[in-house]
């Protein structure tokens, strides 16, 4: 195999220039069977073996755009990391659970999960176009591919309605953007039906995975059913490609801000460097680094994660090294339904009633003056000001003698 893998997969695939360039000959075309991906990824005999023994309980799904990222030759590729299985899914399969998050307990009605007093997410099918290795819902891969019923669906927003608290809703998956406008368009209409909510978010890893499914119609559905936001999920620089830019500009035209949730994960992403150039290029692109996620404790993703500290270490990394733009919130996401705690590098040396030390991105310290609770005590009232002295501020002089 002389060729790239991109070059690879042009050859067994075959596409027009404009089925390259249409999202559902893309996501027909997607990569399922390890016997599939050894077509274009060069692979040995034994590691076709184990990796299809992974596959049974672990799937993969990747499609010809995100796999044509991969950099021949790279055994370590970010992009090869996050989308083939791995035998260490299998070996560590003991370590984590299912639902860490216990999403099911905060689960009113099916779809749709109610954690936080405001918000709620609804989750709208278990289907993706990359079944990304460190998936915190890894557990539907297992149940075959759904989406969720119109019945269910109107339950769900039954329950919005009926607690005027929900005033954000995010829609997710899976991932939601694998239905069709005309169904996302029958979701937004019934969730705009409900007067209190005021917001409506987006959970979606097209925009890095298959960027060509941005297109004018979604964009025109998110401008009618508006305000909505955006978050989507690139985890390296070099998910960042001119289609991906293209597919946040159409987004940003229509209204749509777009925010990055990045997840921490082993020998991918887990250093100050790519942290950093992520955070710059997602800048460029106009997307604001919003989240930093420390790699949940699902089932089959142990080999991806890293020390907590990582995270706390990148994050002082960035702070007063690159833009506060770019610098995420480090969070992770509490094991038993706790929610998302952040977390942040300890800039404080000591701390009393009077004053505060605190250390800052070059590890230099500063006394800072601590004002008092109550705030400061009141104005000692001046003495009366004699004759002479008011004539002197009247008059401007200041009764020095020349």
């Amino acid at each position: 195999m002389g060729s790239t893998i991109r070059e690879r997969l042009l050859e067994v695939l075959r596409p027009t220039p404009e089925q390259w360039a249409d999202w559902k000959w893309q996501f027909r075309h997607r990569i399922t069977t390890v016997a599939a991906l050894a077509r274009v990824v060069p692979l040995e005999p034994e590691t076709v073996r184990r990796l299809e023994a992974v596959a049974v309980a672990f799937p993969l799904s990747i499609t010809p755009y995100y796999l044509a990222l991969v950099v021949d030759g790279d055994g370590q590729d970010p992009i090869l990391l996050q989308s083939i299985p791995d035998v260490r899914e299998a070996e560590l399969a003991e370590i984590g659970a299912d639902d860490p998050l216990e999403e099911a307990a905060d689960s009113p009605v099916p779809g749709l999960v109610h954690r936080y007093p405001d918000r709620a997410l609804l989750v709208v099918t278990d289907i993706c176009p990359l079944l990304c290795r460190h998936c915190t819902r890894k557990r539907e891969w297992e149940g075959g591919n759904w989406i969720r019923r119109p019945s269910e669906i109107a339950a769900a927003v039954d329950y919005i309605r009926a607690t005027p608290a929900i005033r954000d809703v995010i829609i997710s998956g899976g991932d939601p953007l694998t239905l069709d406008n005309g169904r996302l368009g029958e979701i937004l209409a019934a969730l705009r039906s409900v007067p209190h909510l005021e917001i409506i978010r987006f959970g979606t890893r097209f925009p890095v995975v298959l960027p060509q499914r941005i297109d004018e119609e979604f964009c025109r559905l998110c401008d009618r059913y508006g305000p909505i936001w955006l978050n989507t999920h690139f985890n390296h620089p070099n998910e960042i490609t001119p289609e991906a830019e293209r597919a946040v500009r159409e987004l940003l035209r229509a209204g749509v801000p777009v925010n990055n949730q990045t997840v921490l994960l082993r020998g991918i992403n887990d250093t100050v460097e790519i942290q950093k150039r992520l955070s710059q290029a997602l800048l460029r692109i106009r997307v604001r680094p919003y989240y930093l996620y420390h790699a949940d404790e699902v089932r089959g993703t142990e080999h991806l994660r890293t020390p907590v500290e990582r995270g706390l270490e990148i994050v002082q990394g960035l702070r007063g090294h690159t833009s506060g733009l770019g610098v995420p919130t480090f969070v992770i996401d509490v094991p038993g339904g706790g929610g998302k705690i952040p977390l942040q590098p300890n800039y404080v040396v000591s701390w009393t009633d009077e004053a505060l030390v605190v250390r800052n991105y070059e590890g230099l310290t500063f006394t800072y003056r601590n004002p008092a609770p109550d705030g400061p005590p009141p104005p000692v009232a001046a003495p009366p000001a004699s004759r002479l002295d008011r004539r002197r501020q009247r008059s401007g002089t200041t009764g020095t003698s020349p």
